[in-house]
């Protein structure tokens, strides 16, 4: 991943930023948006509506809130300057409160929020994204996928990671759905008529649900979060919000997206906090389950489960046509793959 975004003339660091990022998506079992998304990285560079050498810059600060300017550069380079800036003010005053606007997708929105809790903090992470979703009782797409993260430390190395979008899935789900030839969930997505269809291409031209679905689902509230996330992001930072976001996948333009992120210290309020989470998700992870042999999980109990697996596995296992894509994409770069060892 690295020679790859090297290859089109990303500097080292910035193209390492950018592939660990990708990495931990499909160590953490999210593979829509780790290797699957190379290729969309390196055209996005190739054809100069992101700038893989580009440093944000902070246009306005005070002691805990900022707003940067991503200056078109890779999301994950973004992403990674105003988390860490978000921290530095948190531990500082309590909590920092950092827009970012003219960015680029920055990955796993979760991968901004661990990277505070790492540091003892509690982390949150927003972005909004070309518009996917369609609101309830619309026909056609108006929001971006518009994911929420927060992580939150516990003790030891447990904590608890919700990284989730705010519609019923990711649009990366339904690029892996196509890729592997599959058929999508019935109440993934719409076509371009408005009704519900299990066809990935159809889906792909038509909009994703919000979280919940239908109306009669609740899906009123995931189009309620999607709309949060967007205020976060494009209406605080002042970017393009909504419908004024380039269409996905266009190339005619930079994206122009907008993030948001918080880092809130807890040493600021009531003591004991990383007890505290721990009792709560130990009381989750022991209830009766339903059914059994399913547990009751904490948000990033899965995503564990996964990196676990892939240590046991001495690897990643990718599917047959994502290895046969990313090696094409090696030949077109003249990249040389890495050997197995």
């Amino acid at each position: 991943m690295v020679d790859c975004m090297m290859s089109v003339g990303t500097p080292k660091f910035h193209a390492t930023a950018h592939a660990d990022v990708l990495l931990a998506a499909d160590k953490r079992g999210h593979f829509s948006h780790g290797l699957n998304r190379l290729e969309m990285y390196v055209k996005n560079v190739l054809q100069k509506t992101c700038d893989g050498g580009a440093d944000p810059s902070i246009e306005t600060e005070s002691v805990s809130t900022a707003l940067v300017n991503g200056n078109n550069g890779l999301g994950p380079v973004v992403g990674n300057f105003c988390i860490d800036l978000a921290v530095k003010k948190a531990k500082e005053t309590g909590i920092g409160w950092v827009c970012a606007r003219g960015s680029n997708h920055y990955g796993i929105a979760g991968w901004y929020a661990m990277r505070a809790t790492e540091q003892g903090l509690l982390g949150m992470s927003f972005t909004n994204t070309s518009s996917l979703v369609a609101p309830t009782r619309a026909k056609k797409a108006l929001l971006g996928t518009n994911p929420i993260a927060l992580s939150a430390p516990a003790k030891g190395d447990d904590s608890f990671v919700l990284d989730m979008a705010t519609c019923v899935v990711a649009v990366g789900k339904l690029e892996v759905q196509r890729r592997k030839e599959k058929p999508i969930p019935e109440g993934w997505a719409l076509d371009k008529e408005g009704k519900t269809t299990t066809d990935p291409a159809e889906a792909m031209v038509g909009a994703l649900m919000p979280l919940g679905g239908s109306e009669t689902q609740s899906g009123h509230k995931g189009y309620g979060l999607g709309m949060l996330v967007e205020i976060f992001c494009g209406i605080m930072s002042g970017a393009p919000y909504g419908p004024n976001v380039r269409r996905w996948m266009r190339t005619d333009r930079p994206v122009d997206l907008s993030h948001c992120f918080i880092a809130i210290d807890p040493s600021f309020f009531a003591p004991g906090f990383e007890d505290r989470m721990s009792d709560m998700m130990s009381h989750c992870r022991n209830m009766e389950p339903a059914e059994p042999g399913k547990p009751v999980l904490a948000a990033g109990d899965p995503e564990r489960a996964h990196i676990e697996k892939i240590k046991k596995e001495g690897g990643i296992t990718y599917h047959i046509n994502q290895i046969t894509d990313s090696w094409k994409l090696a030949k077109v770069l003249n990249v040389t793959p890495m050997q197995s060892v």
